[in-house]
């Protein structure tokens, strides 16, 4: 008889196992388990059985002592599973498909609420980040909290084709010269010119580029609004797919987020940083002593 407890142990264990294939399966491939290939299954099995094995040695270990997962949070958390489905059958029956049920759901997820209690209370007791931490942080990672340089341009686009008489270079190059003086004189004419002349979609707004960060047009495009003034209008710029005059009608500078503003963020990223050491720390050794 002492039998059937131990058997039925280690088919609930199967069954919640079960539940840590499907989410590596969804996680790693964006797939469900019986759609996996032989390969895919075998990596999310690995990962699986790495995921499990971490979650049992928590559960196992002193500080698990005394948690328990209210049922309103397990319901929680079934609920917003069963959320993503149309009906309750077809969360039924995606679940049979997974080799899971309700019952085996609901106790993977108070296993892995549980886990997750443990590790907060793991990394309940790590050191504060110090101001020191953050400024540090600043300096290193200064990149970061740095706006770039954007500028927000319009353009003329007239293609070049020399099987089109009105669009070999030669033309082309005659019909955008004198735009080029006209706008010189009024750039404010753009947007009503690069709707009349330009043969890019954008004409249909005036030839709106957007606000831009350098590396997103051809290079010679790039290049040239990089080095424009504000309000300035290009020379007659060639791309491999035509000529294009250029508008740079807004610079706005790269500016440097102040410490004081970025203080909040860095503090966050610090402590998750921390509370993960802590906790990789810590499952590292609860796996030493239970080996």
């Amino acid at each position: 008889m002492s039998m059937v407890p131990a058997m039925a142990a280690r088919a609930d264990r199967r069954a919640e196992f079960a539940y840590h294939l499907l989410r590596a399966a969804l996680e790693r491939f964006q797939l469900s388990v019986p759609e996996l290939s032989n390969d895919q299954h075998d990596a999310a099995e690995r990962i699986a059985n790495r995921t499990f094995a971490l979650e049992s040695v928590a559960l196992a270990s002193p500080e698990a002592a005394g948690i328990v997962v209210p049922d309103v949070e397990i319901d929680g958390a079934v609920a917003e599973i069963q959320s993503r489905y149309e009906s309750h059958a077809a969360f039924i029956e995606d679940l049979e498909k997974n080799g899971l049920d309700e019952s085996v759901l609901r106790s993977a997820l108070a296993r892995e609420l549980s886990f997750n209690a443990v590790m907060e209370r793991v990394s309940s007791k790590i050191p504060a980040v110090s101001d020191l931490d953050i400024q540090i942080f600043y300096q290193l990672h200064s990149d970061r909290f740095t706006r770039p340089e954007t500028r927000k341009a319009r353009h003329i686009l007239v293609t070049v084709n020399e099987d089109y008489p009105e669009n070999t270079h030669d033309n082309a190059m005659q019909r955008l010269q004198p735009l080029v003086g006209k706008l010189r004189r009024n750039p404010g004419r753009f947007k009503d010119l690069a709707r009349k002349h330009s043969e890019c979609p954008t004409a249909l707004e005036g030839g709106k580029l957007g606000e831009l960060t350098s590396g997103k047009l051809y290079p010679e495009l790039d290049t040239a609004l990089f080095s424009m003034e504000e309000g300035e209008i290009s020379n007659i710029i060639e791309t491999e797919i035509g000529l294009h005059i250029l508008y740079c009608e807004k610079v706005n500078r790269a500016v440097k987020v102040p410490l004081s503003r970025a203080k909040r963020k860095i503090r966050a990223i610090l402590e998750q940083r921390h509370r993960r050491a802590c906790q990789q720390a810590w499952l590292g050794k609860m796996q030493e002593q239970q080996a």
